[in-house]
């Protein structure tokens, strides 16, 4: 995923019921190796988290935690935390194995 992802919202008496994605984005999610829970993807779509983010959340981890065995700074991974921020390949790397994912799977 390297662009946001189109959702589209169907409401259903005025509150939102459904959200809709682009079918390449869904087959991107579910079908590489690695694949992407729906909560992790939930957490990216309705909360705006970059997929570092909704990863560490999903598996109740704390930014201390994550940043420990990534050896960095808490302070750095809360910046690299951020939804619009674009990490470089080697601290994808870092980031991945501190959560014990692949790279792809934190990649937005």
């Amino acid at each position: 995923m390297s662009r946001p992802i189109d959702v589209q919202f169907i409401e259903r008496d005025g509150k939102p019921a459904f959200a809709v994605i682009p079918y390449e984005d869904y087959l991107k999610m579910v079908t590489e190796e690695g694949a992407i829970p729906h909560e992790v993807a939930g957490l990216v779509i309705k909360h705006g988290l970059n997929l570092v983010k909704a990863w560490r959340t999903y598996l109740g981890l704390t930014q201390s935690e994550v940043a420990k065995k990534a050896g960095i700074s808490q302070a750095a991974l809360s910046q690299m935390e951020r939804h619009d921020n674009k990490l470089r390949t080697t601290t994808l790397k870092k980031l991945a194995e501190a959560l014990g994912l692949s790279e792809e799977q934190v990649r937005d």
